[in-house]
Order: C-alpha cells, then sequence, then structure tokens
C-alpha cells in the first residue's frame, strides 16, 4: 500500500521568509556586480539593470511630492508597475553622493515588489547592498532623515 503524503500547505510566515530570502539575495547579486562599494555612480548605474530593479526608474531631485520628514518616494508612472516609476528624492541630497545609495535602496524594494513589502525589507535590502548590518544600516538612515528640514 502506497504511503500517503500529506500536502504542505504554505503559511503567510513561509512567504514572508521566502520573500526576504529573495530581496536578499537580489542585493547580494547587486552588490557583487556594482561593489564591493556602493557609491552614487554605482547606484545610478544599478537602477538600469533590469535583474536588480524590475522597473524603469526616473530620479528627480524634488521635495514637492514628498510629504513633512520624508526623503523619498517612488510614484508610479502609470496604472502598471512596469510604466515605471519616478524616485523623487529630497533636493538636500543632490549634493551628497555618499547617502545616494542608502536612500535610494531603501526605496528599491518598494518599487520591486509593491505594498507587500515592509520597513524591514527595506532595511534588509539596503543593508546587505550597502555592505552593512540591519541595525547600521537603519541608524544611517534615521540620521539622514534627521537633516531634512523639519515641518513649520
Amino acid at each position: 500500500m502506497a504511503k500517503r503524503f500529506r500536502k504542505h500547505k504554505p503559511t503567510v510566515r513561509d512567504g514572508t521568509i521566502a520573500l526576504r530570502d529573495h530581496i536578499l539575495s537580489v542585493a547580494l547579486t547587486a552588490r557583487e556586480r556594482y561593489g564591493p562599494q556602493i557609491d552614487g555612480d554605482a547606484i545610478l548605474e544599478l537602477l538600469d539593470d533590469r535583474e536588480v530593479v524590475r522597473y524603469p526608474v526616473a530620479l528627480v531631485f524634488d521635495d514637492q511630492p514628498l510629504q513633512t520628514g520624508e526623503f523619498a518616494y517612488p510614484e508610479p508612472q502609470g496604472s502598471h508597475p512596469s510604466d515605471g516609476f519616478t524616485l523623487y528624492v529630497h533636493p538636500d541630497f543632490a549634493d551628497q553622493p555618499e547617502a545616494l545609495p542608502l536612500l535610494i535602496a531603501y526605496q528599491l524594494v518598494r518599487i520591486n515588489y509593491g505594498d507587500v513589502v515592509s520597513h524591514e525589507d527595506a532595511e534588509v535590502f539596503g543593508a546587505a547592498l550597502c555592505g552593512m548590518d540591519q541595525e547600521e544600516y537603519y541608524e544611517k538612515i534615521c540620521t539622514l532623515a534627521d537633516l531634512l528640514p523639519a515641518c513649520e
């Protein structure tokens, strides 16, 4: 008599782990291709790599679409992600190329995966891409965000 196997039904936790593993894999692939140090030029080149960034991205330094305290925001350019995104970055960072990899990396998971990702996924991606641990990356992002003008 054949032994019956119970089918494994994936859980939400299984999906979260699989997504996080994929995010980490993409970040490490990008770091291997464009690193080991991801600088301002490397992050801009990386934006055109469809194996790393799934959809077209235009980088614009403009704070009009940003909320107070927000350093960057990816705005969809159409009804489907394949229409591309405009990644608005606060203009205070336009002359800080060392900050761009940190700020842009944080937004790339939202561009690649939409609303299913969390801030932790963004931290995992950014930290792996920039070659640091997640806590260090988080602290650097917070420090950069704190440089922005406060709400009046």
